[in-house]
């Protein structure tokens, strides 16, 4: 995903230490999804969107294995994001940089209850479209 360059802004020459760092170290938690054969299907981290007084808020990344794609893995992992959130105390959870033109994930989201709280113009620099817009996207999670 970070080598394609289409929906996060890691460079697409990140190496695997990097990587292994912004997936793994950094998060508070990362998770595996696997099928019966112990495959992987899919991936994502939770950690806090903000240090100290914005720590309630949680961010997580997503990946799915392009064997995997389109049999629901991200609403799964998604929904399971957000009952790990609640079960580690983040009250929100928020998309930094949705990149406009995933329509799948953006779609995805918003089916899933999250808003587009703001679009920021030329956010992301799209390796084949350019400069296009990332959307900010947000979901309460406690009542």
């Amino acid at each position: 995903m970070f080598r394609a360059g289409e929906t996060y802004p890691f460079s697409p020459d990140i190496t695997e230490e990097s990587a292994y760092k912004v997936w793994i170290e950094v998060p508070s938690a990362t998770y595996v999804a696997v099928d019966k054969g112990n495959e992987i299907l899919g991936t994502y981290y939770i950690k806090p969107n903000q240090p100290a007084l914005g720590a309630h808020v949680c961010n997580c990344g997503y990946i799915v294995s392009e064997s995997a794609r389109r049999k629901g893995i991200a609403s799964e992992m998604c929904e399971h994001s957000q009952r790990e959130a609640i079960a580690l105390g983040f009250r929100s959870m928020q998309y930094n940089l949705v990149v406009s033109t995933n329509k799948a994930a953006v779609h995805l989201w918003k089916k899933l209850g999250f808003e587009v709280i703001g679009t920021l113009p030329e956010a992301f620099r799209h390796p084949r479209l350019g400069y296009v817009a990332a959307h900010v996207m947000h979901k309460k999670l406690t009542a």
